[in-house]
């Protein structure tokens, strides 16, 4: 169990870390009860309005300082979690918004423990899976690393690379439980651990009583939850449209470096693509399988214009477009997915430069310790973007990241 916390000293933010086991279960619960209706009255909304049933953490003076050499808060006091097991389906999840980064939290690089960390500069795309721990008691009422609070009983995380604040979806590989947590923390620094999630979150993933869990964190922003994103995963009678539409921007249907908890073999890289249907030499769509064409026979009827049209686009880009100048030294760049095998990344750019995508290149990075390679087009004038955007949507690869130069 990690924990980190960032207390301002002669206006420079420190970076300190707070490590132990996982917790231990208490004797008697620290806090959690539900709070009277008045409490609740004053708690803060989140998701949709919906308001959590315990009272939002305040900060406890007791649990300030109290650091060691080495980054460490009170390593002679072992972590703990009440007996008492909160009614997780009543705790919202946090709303997924943009918010600017804090003013602390985010310096890049830091150390803990002698290891230097970077924080993520983008993290549109970000999924990895890992070991996740969880903090309680010790950590309950103590600033976390941006200055907020940290609530066992609300939905939060540690990470160690993700900007503060931010939203991830964790779901737990094992049982397929997942939830939304906002990121407002730094940790965990075992070295085989990836995130540490606050005790309500450990208890609705289902993993209280084991203290760890192999998870699958996956980075969320707004578009991410568009509500016609929803819809779309919805069968029924706009099967249809989806292949021409919102079906490549969906959830299951971007492609991401993992599938499934491991990183994807150069064959299931091509099933990926063949089961959306996808034949992106010449951007049109495949034959429609037979259930999704049942589906359409269905429903009302759909003019062949509001498909047709999208398909076509993508192989009638205008050469202009095609062509802008990778070389140019201002502009916009998008940024299509990033992947840990660089077999899969060389396949992806050749699927692009296939459809057209002449300024599709790949660029390799370090991510602490672990090399990735990012698949990005431009840089393309402000006029040739959204041409450009619909077209790698429309390929399955989801909706890009814009990148200013």
């Amino acid at each position: 169990m990690n924990g980190v916390r960032l207390p301002v000293l002669a206006g420079f933010a420190v970076l300190l870390a707070a490590c132990s086991t996982s917790p231990k279960k208490a004797s008697a619960p620290a806090a959690g009860k539900p709070v009277s209706d008045r409490a609740a009255q004053t708690a803060p909304a989140t998701h949709g309005q919906r308001r959590s049933p315990y009272a939002p953490a305040q900060e406890d003076p007791a649990k300030r300082g109290n650091y060691v050499a080495g980054g460490l808060y009170a390593p002679g006091v072992k972590d703990s979690v009440p007996d008492y097991i909160p009614d997780v389906e009543a705790i919202p999840e946090p709303e997924v918004v943009h918010l600017p980064r804090s003013a602390v939290g985010n310096r890049s690089p830091y150390t803990v423990l002698g290891k230097r960390y970077t924080v993520m500069d983008e993290h549109r795309g970000y999924v990895e899976q890992g070991r996740a721990s969880y903090y309680g008691n010790k950590f309950h009422g103590r600033r976390t690393s941006n200055q907020e609070v940290y609530d066992m009983y609300a939905f939060t995380a540690a990470h160690r690379s993700l900007p503060l604040p931010s939203f991830a979806r964790v779901t737990n590989l094992d049982n397929g439980r997942s939830v939304i947590v906002r990121v407002n923390d730094r940790g965990p620094f075992h070295e085989n651990r990836l995130i540490d999630l606050s005790y309500a979150a450990a208890v609705k993933l289902g993993f209280r009583e084991a203290g760890t869990a192999r998870v699958e964190v996956r980075a969320l922003l707004p578009e991410d939850m568009n509500p016609s994103m929803v819809a779309a995963q919805t069968p029924g009678a706009a099967a249809a449209v989806v292949v021409a539409t919102a079906a490549s921007t969906r959830h299951g249907s971007r492609f991401d470096m993992q599938q499934n908890g491991k990183s994807m073999t150069a064959d299931e890289f091509d099933g990926w693509m063949r089961a959306r249907q996808i034949r992106i030499a010449t951007g049109v769509p495949g034959k429609p399988d037979p259930v999704m064409n049942r589906a359409a026979q269905q429903a009302e009827p759909v003019p062949t214009a509001v498909a047709a049209p999208v398909a076509a686009a993508v192989v009638q880009m205008p050469q202009a477009v095609a062509a802008a100048s990778p070389a140019a030294n201002s502009g916009i760049e998008l940024q299509v997915a990033s992947f840990a095998s660089m077999d899969n990344a060389e396949r992806a750019l050749q699927r692009l430069h296939g459809a057209g995508v002449a300024e599709a290149r790949l660029m390799d990075a370090a991510v602490n310790g672990r090399r990735i390679w990012r698949l990005r087009v431009g840089p393309l004038p402000e006029n040739a973007v959204a041409a450009r955007v619909a077209q790698i949507a429309n390929l399955g690869f989801g909706q890009p990241t814009r990148i200013r130069q």
